[in-house]
């Protein structure tokens, strides 16, 4: 009888190759656009290529496909495109390829992200809050990629810089009331410049200025700003808040008080006195006017005749001398 022989048709799988981006060679500025590619090649069927930033997915362009030069295997290519920021700084950006012959592997590349953004700046002083005859020091922190290696120290009012150089700090060795005043920093790195000012207020021994901050990046077009554009940068201006010193009480100011005090009870003793004199006179003359009651009143029925009786009393007495006369 015929032998049946039967053919099996079997599908090769070509593995693809480990993924690689392209089009990132310089740190991107902040705000432009980032344009990556990734490709692998050696995939049958065609590979699948997906991208994540961070932990965040990117939905990158329609892939292209192309034939390798076997003639078997495939070759995907994927890109993407995103505006970057500041936040951008130091992140990965990850292509990742699927396929099914990589069920219990993954192969993926990563591109780490370095993006040039507009300096910041604070000014930090030492001590923070400063007070007349100390020494102080003011430190301009700035930050940025690239951070900002220059730095220049203005008065507000003062044409003269106090520094020019790559000394970030201002210290000012013995504090009096001539140094009140708006200090100007700014901070310049390729990217642009940053103006901060820190408002200080010498009064007295008893009173401490509190400082105020406040910092206005100059926007830049390009490492090619000139100073003219720095300078003209806004800012805002805080009043300096008054703090009073929370010091103990001097002795010199108890013994003022304990004094106060004393005078205070002595007053209020002499008036105690005086109430008690006045309450006995008053008494007194009440007594004095009772012994002065018009004779005859006890067997008057009302006032008017106790005083009618009197009169007429006294009428008497007169007329008989007037009669024997």
């Amino acid at each position: 009888m015929p032998v049946r022989t039967t053919k099996a048709l079997v599908t090769v799988l070509g593995i693809p190759q480990n993924p690689q981006i392209f089009g990132y060679e310089l740190p991107i500025r902040e705000t432009e656009m980032a344009q990556l590619i990734c490709r692998s090649s050696g995939s049958k069927p065609a590979a699948q290529l997906r991208w994540k930033k961070g932990n965040k997915e990117l939905q990158g362009g329609p892939s292209e496909v192309t034939e390798d030069s076997n003639g078997k295997t495939f070759t995907v290519t994927s890109r993407v495109e995103f505006t970057v920021t500041k936040e951008d700084n130091d992140v990965e950006v990850t292509c990742t390829v699927d396929h099914e012959s990589l069920q219990n592997s993954e192969r993926s590349t990563s591109q780490k992200l370095q993006v040039h953004f507009k300096p910041t700046a604070t000014i930090e002083p030492d001590p923070p809050y400063p007070r007349e005859g100390e020494e102080l020091r003011l430190q301009c922190e700035a930050q940025g990629n690239p951070i900002p290696q220059e730095f220049l120290w203005t008065k507000e009012g003062s044409d003269v810089p106090l520094h020019l150089n790559t000394n970030r700090v201002l210290t000012l060795p013995f504090l009096n009331k001539s140094d009140s005043g708006t200090y100007i920093c700014m901070a310049t790195s390729t990217m642009g410049s940053v103006v901060v000012r820190y408002n200080l207020d010498i009064n007295d021994f008893s009173q401490l200025p509190t400082p105020h901050v406040h910092s206005t990046p100059a926007p830049s077009s390009g490492p090619s700003q000139s100073t003219t554009h720095v300078t003209m940068a806004t800012a805002s201006f805080f009043s300096p808040v008054t703090v009073q010193d929370a010091s103990p009480m001097s002795s010199s100011s108890g013994t003022y008080h304990a004094l106060v005090g004393g005078v205070v009870a002595v007053i209020v003793f002499l008036l105690l006195i005086l109430l008690i004199v006045l309450a006995h006179y008053l008494i007194r003359h009440k007594g004095t006017y009772l012994t002065h009651e018009a004779k005859g009143s006890d067997d008057a029925p009302d006032a008017d005749t106790a005083i009618i009786n009197a009169e007429g009393g006294q009428a008497s007495g007169d007329d008989k001398k007037e009669y024997f006369i």
